[in-house]
């Protein structure tokens, strides 16, 4: 076999685990409007939400909050200040809906690097219910909510997911983030539960409180700078498994900028690269530009023209991936292919700059990660 041979056929190794990651997450998953698994027991369930400021959709989130069709849940709001302008509208709209239980805790427990886990701590120990999920302030939740979280829970589950689906993008910006949300992380991350390596979430996190507080409480989640790497990891150990919804939740975006995508998908990047370096290393194969540059390579040295080979291999990737997209009823429009192009054009570069130590900004606190996970730090952040 010539070096022309081997590139096309490694070019055409990407390309079909692709697809082949394409059809196993579509086999898993649901349409956005399917409803969930009927269960015939619904407990009482306690919704902890960390909120900071004020977000993009926060009246409209709030308010879906407050709707859910499930006989008795309580609603946890953690507040790190007391002067965080997002309290007058959590009473705002408690007040029109007196009929669900709801609380707002002020206080910041530091108990790790990861302000998210310090804001959650009092909302857990505080939660009345065995049942709880961890839910972060931009999910838009449906009405079944509590009942698509509480039918993915199986005999074997350690805890419930959902991933992000990005929706209602303003601006190109926006756009390139659903790209990176849907047909990228959650077509992933779906298609990997399904084989048997699922990892956590942490937008939403459905935990039985007894089996956690027997293992450590919500402070274990402290094991690793990132919960949902911690939980992914203490569930394994517990030979238990994580488990995703039948459908991922909606995160409506808004507007964003080249930069905000830039340093969230980094920060994200290198979370993983410290949490997780054998899962994260084969990333870099991922998107589009591999299998192209591949099959380009072997069309000049087979002296193949080249605009047909291009057009099969974009075909080849982006035609399965929007086909998932409208299968779902994720977000699709006449700016999604070009997002997908800078997506996967931006990929290499943030797997590369993973690799390297620095700070991230996240929710407002500054924190340094080194080159390994020992290096992990959390630097002084502005009030």
């Amino acid at each position: 076999m010539d070096m022309a041979q081997a590139l096309a056929l490694a070019s055409g190794a990407l390309v079909a685990t692709n697809l082949a990651s394409i059809l196993i997450a579509g086999r898993r998953l649901k349409a956005t409007d399917a409803p969930p698994r009927d269960i015939r027991k619904k407990p009482p369930v306690s919704i902890v939400v960390p909120v900071r400021g004020i977000e993009n959709f926060s009246a409209e989130t709030l308010d879906r909050a407050f709707r859910l069709t499930w006989p008795s849940y309580e609603l946890l709001f953690c507040v790190a200040h007391g002067s965080d302008p997002i309290i007058p509208e959590i009473e705002k709209t408690a007040a029109a809906h007196p009929h669900v239980a709801s609380r707002i805790l002020v206080g910041d427990d530091r108990i790790s690097a990861n302000p998210k886990l310090n804001n959650c701590v009092k909302g857990w120990q505080a939660a009345r219910h065995d049942w709880v999920i961890l839910a972060d302030s931009n999910v838009l939740m449906p009405p079944d909510y509590i009942q698509h979280l509480m039918a993915g829970w199986r005999d074997n589950s350690g805890v419930v997911c959902s991933t992000p689906l990005g929706s209602r993008p303003d601006g190109f910006w926006a756009e390139v983030e659903c790209m990176f949300l849907n047909t990228q992380q959650a077509r992933w991350q779906y298609a990997g539960e399904a084989l048997g390596l699922g990892f956590a979430q942490g937008k939403s996190m459905l935990w039985y409180k007894p089996m956690l507080d027997a293992n450590g409480g919500i402070q274990a989640l402290n094991a690793e700078i990132a919960e949902d790497a911690a939980s992914t990891k203490l569930v394994n150990r517990l030979g238990l498994q994580v488990h995703l919804v039948s459908s991922p939740f909606e995160q409506p975006l808004g507007r964003r900028t080249g930069q905000e995508i830039w340093s969230r998908q980094c920060r994200w990047s290198r979370l993983r690269r410290v949490t997780f370096p054998c899962f994260f290393a084969p990333e870099i194969l991922l998107g589009i530009l591999p299998p192209l540059l591949l099959a380009v390579t072997a069309a000049l040295l087979g002296d193949t023209a080249l605009a047909p080979v291009i057009l099969l291999v974009l075909a080849a990737v982006y035609l399965p991936e929007i086909g998932l997209a409208f299968a779902k009823g994720w977000r699709l429009s006449l700016f999604s292919v070009p997002a997908m192009l800078v997506r996967d054009i931006m990929m290499p570069a943030i797997w590369l700059r993973a690799w390297l130590g620095g700070t991230i900004d996240w929710r407002g606190n500054t924190m340094t990660i080194g080159t390994t996970a020992c290096e992990l730090k959390e630097a002084p952040a502005g009030p």
